[in-house]
């Protein structure tokens, strides 16, 4: 604590598909400090009491109270301020911000994750010399993030830059044995195919076995044909 005292400090969350982190970071970019949980994927108030608990403990690591940002996957959706588009299913229709101020007991910050890491990327990273950003991100889910002139674009509806839900090609239609529903309510997005819960729907569609993309891409490493 005491090291981190004299110095502007915010509270940075990733609510992932299945991690959750948090980290203390200073205006440099620093990393001051650092703490992971697995996202308890299936149980939305564990989830909601996850995501308080880490940041509940960054705060005590710092010694006050810290502004906090939440990078989450899907977006709120205005004026009900309910989920939604979001890979982890279980937060769609659900008011998370609303919950989680409740049981912290003051305001945070809530943002699209893909949007969070193509705006951080037009700021301080890989696009920090470009005039427009298109940042991907390839995970349990598919989304994106348009960054122009370093201020976000969103839309009106909060999904621009979601090309995950774009239709799947014609050309990659052969890739699946049956028209696969999106949890969007689409037919055949992009991200049906093309994601880590695709890959594993693809895998168990032709070898009927229920593999995680992990665990397929680590058969894949070591040989096994299938998962190649």
């Amino acid at each position: 604590k005491a090291a981190l005292q004299g110095l502007h400090m915010r509270i940075g969350i990733d609510l992932g598909g299945t991690k959750l982190e948090g980290i203390i970071l200073a205006d440099d970019g620093s990393v001051a400090h650092k703490l992971r949980l697995p996202t308890p994927a299936t149980d939305y108030p564990a989830i909601v009491s996850t995501v308080c608990k880490i940041v509940n403990t960054l705060q005590a690591h710092a010694g006050g109270r810290l502004s906090v940002g939440i990078g989450t996957p899907g977006a709120l959706s205005h004026p009900s301020g309910l989920m939604k588009n979001s890979n982890s299913v279980q937060l769609n229709g659900k008011p998370l911000q609303q919950d989680i101020e409740a049981m912290l007991g003051y305001a945070v910050r809530l943002e699209n994750d893909a949007n969070c890491f193509a705006l951080s990327e037009a700021h301080f990273g890989a696009g920090k010399q470009s005039a427009t950003v298109f940042g991907v991100i390839l995970g349990t889910g598919t989304g994106g993030g348009i960054v122009v002139n370093r201020q976000l674009l969103t839309g009106p509806n909060s999904i621009a830059g979601e090309w995950g839900h774009n239709a799947l090609p014609s050309s990659a239609r052969r890739l699946i044995d049956a028209d696969r529903t999106c949890y969007c309510g689409r037919v055949n997005c992009i991200e049906t195919v093309l994601s880590g819960r695709g890959l594993s729907t693809t895998f168990q569609e032709r070898y009927a076995s229920v593999l995680t993309a992990r665990e397929i891409a680590d058969l894949a490493t070591q040989g096994d044909a299938a998962a190649q």
